[in-house]
């Protein structure tokens, strides 16, 4: 399946977000709060952001792919 730059830049999202809550579950660190305060506007518009492209994400798994070109 052919990605968009929408679709790439939603899945970064999504893995930055998903590697934050990593931290915080196994450290009780979360990054974001630890660089923009916590509570912040700049942190809650992160989580916004993130929380936004998973949402999105979502459509990447009911896309129908292409059928497998032969390369022959």
């Amino acid at each position: 399946m052919d990605r968009t730059p929408l679709d790439r830049l939603a899945l970064v999202l999504v893995i930055i977000g998903a590697l934050n809550w990593l931290l915080t579950g196994l450290f009780d660190y979360n990054l974001v709060a630890d660089m923009f305060g916590a509570g912040s506007f700049i942190t809650r518009t992160i989580y916004s952001i993130v929380g936004l492209a998973g949402i999105y994400s979502i459509s990447l798994l009911f896309r129908q792919s292409e059928p497998a070109r032969d390369k022959a």
